[in-house]
């Protein structure tokens, strides 16, 4: 069966179960005997695609096909693992294998790119957010286990993986090489701005809330009357990690709580001993903002604690499980999702700034062999996001607004349109 009628046949199985899906949705106080109806229906077009389709299809690949649409259609981060698949994938989790830094999700069908870890090879090759991954060494990610595309990019230290990337504004998919190491997260770092505003820049919360809650002291005892919270490319450490960085800043009220079909609501509050700051805050977010960082800035924005600046986030704040199935192969999918104190579900909606601002990042080039192109050293330039965060903790919301001469919420009578548009600072090597 050639390429265009194996995507032809995937694809009208995977509208089924979309279709079966939907009904599913809609039907849920639906008698069991509905339910059937959809599965009787979903039985009888497998049945005539493979009685009366123009040649016979692979059933493997329209059920496989089928699979992944339907697990996307309700979860981007949802992967199906075949059992060697799976075996894999348990081996993988304890080898600790060198990898290129990069977080995904599934988009399109495809492999897409939550963020590249800064200083990964990844990060070097100018990967990101808008990316998406078409082939991993000459492999489609067409229909791919998202587990089973993680497995692909690790492997020793040294070796090298080839991706095809589909890029923003690129036309053609470029071909990226990238050699495998071991990821380190970025440090968090601090400093003192003018009128005694405390930045603390956080790119990786994973393993790091103690030494942010410690920055944070420092820049206290350093006289600092503000503070900045730049969770900008932040899309590691769990949600528990981002409820625990909140909590510095909280000293009551709901943080998040998870919520589930098969798992009752949980509640996770401010604990008072926790809180070690009072001082004015803001929060600097962007679309590569995601996980444990989303949750804290959700409970921060929706609690009035902080104003959020910035990009809406990514949407990744879920509990993951993985169950097997008889044949030793294993659906992984999330369980129960992360909300917001204002009850949205963080996966679904991500957190959407109170000051909506852009950050236009240029895209990265590479040599015609696949590897990133060598730039001259870019000369540092004035990070405006951090300007206007900066200018918001100290003025406040309302009156930045009326300095430009819009509302302070969006969708109020004179708010713009689009948010503001700024470009983005130069990255360091």
């Amino acid at each position: 069966m050639n390429r265009r009628i194996k995507i032809a046949v995937v694809s009208t199985s995977t509208l089924v179960v979309l279709l079966l899906l939907l009904g599913a949705v809609h039907g849920r106080s639906a008698s069991p005997e509905d339910t059937y109806r959809h599965l009787a229906v979903y039985t009888e077009v497998l049945s005539r695609i493979k009685s009366d389709y123009v040649e016979e299809p692979d059933m493997k690949s329209v059920t496989l096909g089928a699979v992944n649409g339907l697990l996307e259609s309700i979860d981007p981060y949802a992967s199906y693992l075949n059992a060697d698949q799976y075996k894999q994938y348990l081996k993988s989790k304890e080898e600790h294998k060198a990898d290129v830094g990069l977080i995904l999700s599934k988009k399109f069908g495809y492999v897409g790119i939550v963020d590249a870890i800064q200083g990964s090879p990844a990060g070097k090759a100018g990967l990101s957010t808008t990316d998406v991954i078409e082939t991993i060494n000459g492999v489609a990610t067409r229909d791919m286990p998202l587990a089973f595309a993680q497995i692909l990019l690790q492997g020793d230290p040294g070796t090298t993986v080839e991706l095809g990337v589909l890029r923003f504004r690129k036309p053609e998919p470029q071909k990226i090489t990238l050699t495998r190491a071991q990821i380190k997260d970025p440090a968090v770092t601090a400093k003192m701005e003018p009128d005694q505003v405390g930045v603390v820049q956080v790119q990786s919360l994973a393993g790091n809330v103690s030494v942010i809650a410690a920055k944070v002291e420092e820049l206290q005892k350093q006289g600092a009357k503000r503070l900045v919270l730049d969770l900008r490319r932040d899309a590691t450490g769990t949600p528990e990690e981002g409820v625990a960085l909140a909590n510095l800043f909280l000293d009551k009220g709901l943080i998040t709580y998870t919520l589930g079909q098969k798992s009752p609501r949980h509640d996770f509050d401010a604990t008072p001993a926790k809180d070690i700051s009072k001082l004015p805050l803001a929060v600097i977010t962007d679309r590569g903002t995601a996980a444990g960082a989303e949750v804290a800035s959700a409970a921060l924005l929706d609690d009035k604690r902080a104003e959020v600046i910035g990009e809406r986030t990514y949407g990744d704040a879920s509990v993951r499980k993985a169950i097997t199935l008889d044949d030793g192969s294993a659906v992984i999918l999330s369980v129960a999702k992360f909300y917001s104190p204002g009850g949205k579900a963080i996966q679904d909606t991500g957190v959407t700034p109170s000051v909506p601002v852009t950050e236009t990042e240029a895209v990265a080039d590479t040599d015609d062999d696949g590897t990133p192109a060598i730039e001259p050293e870019p000369k540092p330039t004035e990070d405006l996001l951090l300007k206007k965060a900066i200018e918001v903790v100290s003025t406040g919301k309302q009156e930045v607004a009326s300095r430009a001469g819009v509302a302070a919420n969006p969708g109020e009578k004179g708010a713009p349109e689009t948010p503001l548009h700024i470009p983005a600072p130069a990255k360091q090597p």
